[in-house]
């Protein structure tokens, strides 16, 4: 089956949107947590979490177009702070329903099940059930021109994290967090590692280690 561009322009819209974004794979699940101007707290999941780059920390994350009410763009744009919550797996139908369009002065922390919590200098709150909690500074917003998305990128001011769960190298895995993975709009996924393998040279495969 070929699907050409202008037959995939006439399907239907959310059917396309699930084309595309499962065919994307599995991606890390993050709720974000934000917090307005004017005091109200805000939390999302979002699947687009994207490795920018390691020096300096860097994270992207992409929002859709901002034609209609975006809490979480706003709230962003507005103080400059935000968090980024690895959950577990086991909490994936609430992560779930902060997808929800819930008003503004509804707190998705409140409204499905989470708690906020806070730490000093910092106003954006993180979800105290995390099994990870990263601290974010917004450092660029780029538009994107061809579809209206925006890209958000921002710097990593700290994290939390069970050492016990970094490795001798630095390395983390999900499988060991058991942190929610998910694909498209709403499948979610636990991680199960295959292997590790070496650093790749011209004259030798790669070998296990791990």
């Amino acid at each position: 089956m070929i699907i050409d561009k202008e037959t995939l322009s006439q399907y239907e819209s959310r059917y396309r949107a699930q084309l595309m974004n499962s065919l994307a794979g599995v991606k890390q699940a993050v709720l974000i947590g934000t917090r307005s101007a004017d005091g109200f707290n805000n939390l999302a999941i979002f699947n687009s979490l994207i490795h920018i780059g390691a020096n300096p920390p860097l994270w992207g994350v992409i929002f859709r177009p901002d034609t209609v009410k975006r809490d979480t763009l706003n709230n962003i744009l507005e103080t400059g702070e935000y968090t980024l919550n690895f959950m577990s797996t086991a909490d994936f139908e609430k992560v779930h329903q902060t997808s929800a369009k819930y008003p503004k002065e509804v707190s998705e922390f409140d409204a499905c099940g989470f708690t906020a919590s806070f730490q000093p200098d910092f106003q954006a709150p993180f979800v105290q059930e995390a099994v990870v909690k990263v601290a974010m500074k917004l450092e660029q917003k780029i538009d994107i021109s061809i579809n209206n998305t925006i890209l958000i990128i921002g710097s990593i001011e700290h994290l939390e994290i069970d050492e016990e769960r970094i490795g001798t190298d630095g390395f983390v895995s999900p499988e060991d967090l058991n942190t929610l993975a998910c694909v498209g709009l709403d499948a979610y996924y636990e991680t199960r590692l295959i292997s590790r393998l070496s650093y790749t040279k011209t004259d030798q495969w790669p070998t296990k280690i791990g």
